[in-house]
């Protein structure tokens, strides 16, 4: 068996981790994993054959030669690599977790660090079990500062990541109504997301903490938090900011505490929309701030970032105004979109809404709770797609159908034209398909 250490060794001299054949470079460590419908094992070979130098495999009848790398099991060599790797990394790490805003805090963080640090941020939603990791392995030495985000849907899985990426400083963004069949209703949440305090308070980490949230205060007056940098609407934090306009996009006022008079009050203008990214753009500012970046690197970042992921994504069509708002959702995130929506200005509203994955036990309460949210609006057309939503029609004045195809071909028959549309659900329910008709 191959010990960490020699792994190590290894990786020193393959830095590249790969764990597709279908995605596979010259030279790269290539590691065997297993799913539900997958053996990594089967692959190695093709792997090999395919440029990799090494292949890691926990099945020892798969050996050839002195490239198959046999471990106990190829998922823990992979953690037990990233935790020995952070080990001899010497450099800040943020972690960052929360049910709603996480993702584009983190991006909103790296476009603002990297103004003035080589910053390294967790790409696309590599924040589980396998994807810290392998974000944690692809720091190289040039990064001065790194940026990990960590998705949780159940307890302990927090804690677990947080052993791996061993965070300096931490911030949630927000307790919502997200996983809760996972966890356990919203006070499970409330406890699988202070994991992350947890771990800060027991190694005398740095937290960043939403002023505005009882539920993050709450979380923090219960341990023993080394240092706490205070953000949010109100005079007494670190820093402070507020919305002076939002027609479509944010432009935010803010300033920081503790500071001369005249280097106190700033604008910025970004690319967002909504009033719940306040939040985020000031995490971001308050965290730039305790890194010494100074206001004009600040507002460069914030105001150069567009998000490109179907997160608060305006894209305007031939038809439409879309906000593209749909890589996930849960009832916290739809009820802010739906907020945010009332609050813009535009002579046609439409609302599209998907099924909300994962609640368990909440899921009919909290779907209707939703309907009778949107139907309030001053929609001209409220779209509710899936069947959770279809569940709960009861002769709403909207429009319900079962499934995206379904709601493509009403679609198709009765277009949408000359309006702001929010477009929001689960990842699963694809409402990516329904672009092309708007």
């Amino acid at each position: 068996m191959v010990s960490t250490a020699q792994l190590y060794a290894i990786y020193l001299q393959h830095s590249l981790i790969c764990t597709d054949t279908r995605k596979i470079s010259p030279g790269c460590l290539f590691f065997a994993l297993k799913g539900e419908h997958f053996d990594g094992n089967n692959f190695a070979e093709q792997a090999l054959n395919a440029g990799a130098a090494y292949v890691v495999v926990d099945r020892e009848e798969v050996v050839k030669d002195s490239r198959y790398l046999l471990v106990d099991d190829g998922l823990t060599a992979l953690q037990d690599l990233a935790r020995y790797h952070r080990q001899q990394l010497h450099i800040p790490v943020i972690g960052i977790t929360g049910s709603n805003g996480k993702t584009t805090t983190k991006e909103l963080l790296h476009a603002v660090l990297s103004q003035h640090f080589c910053a390294f941020a967790t790409q696309g939603n590599l924040n589980n079990h396998i994807g810290v990791p392998l974000s944690i392995l692809s720091i190289g030495p040039e990064v001065d500062l790194a940026i990990i985000e960590m998705g949780a849907n159940h307890q302990q899985e927090i804690a677990f990541l947080s052993e791996i990426a061993q965070p300096t400083h931490g911030l949630i963004t927000n307790i919502g109504k997200a996983h809760l069949e996972g966890f356990g209703g919203i006070e499970g949440v409330k406890k699988g997301k202070g994991e992350l305090y947890d771990f800060l308070a027991k190694t005398n980490g740095i937290s960043f903490i939403n002023h505005d949230s009882r539920d993050l205060l709450a979380m923090s007056r219960v341990r023993e938090l080394n240092e706490i940098v205070f953000y949010g609407q109100g005079m007494d934090n670190y820093v402070s900011g507020k919305i002076i306009a939002d027609a479509p996009f944010l432009e935010i006022a803010w300033e920081r505490s503790r500071v001369e008079v005249d280097d106190r009050r700033h604008q910025v203008k970004t690319h967002l929309t909504g009033a719940y990214n306040l939040d985020n753009i000031l995490a971001a500012i308050a965290v730039a701030c305790f890194f010494g970046l100074n206001p004009e690197e600040i507002h460069t970042g914030i105001s150069e970032y567009t998000p490109n992921n179907n997160r608060s994504q305006i894209t305007q069509t031939v038809s439409n105004t879309v906000i593209c708002d749909y890589y996930n959702a849960n009832p916290s995130s739809i009820s802010a979109a739906l907020e945010n929506l009332d609050k813009l200005k535009a002579a046609k509203k439409v609302v599209v809404l998907g099924d909300m994955f994962e609640l368990g036990d909440d899921s009919a309460k909290e779907h209707l709770e939703i309907i009778e949210k949107a139907v309030k609006l001053d929609a001209d057309r409220c779209i509710f797609i899936g069947k959770d939503f279809k569940s709960q029609e009861k002769g709403y004045a909207a429009e319900f159908y079962t499934s995206t195809e379904e709601a493509f071909d009403a679609l198709k028959a009765n277009p949408i034209k000359d309006a702001t549309v929010l477009v929001k659900g689960s990842r699963g329910m694809k409402l990516e398909k329904l672009i092309e008709l708007l």
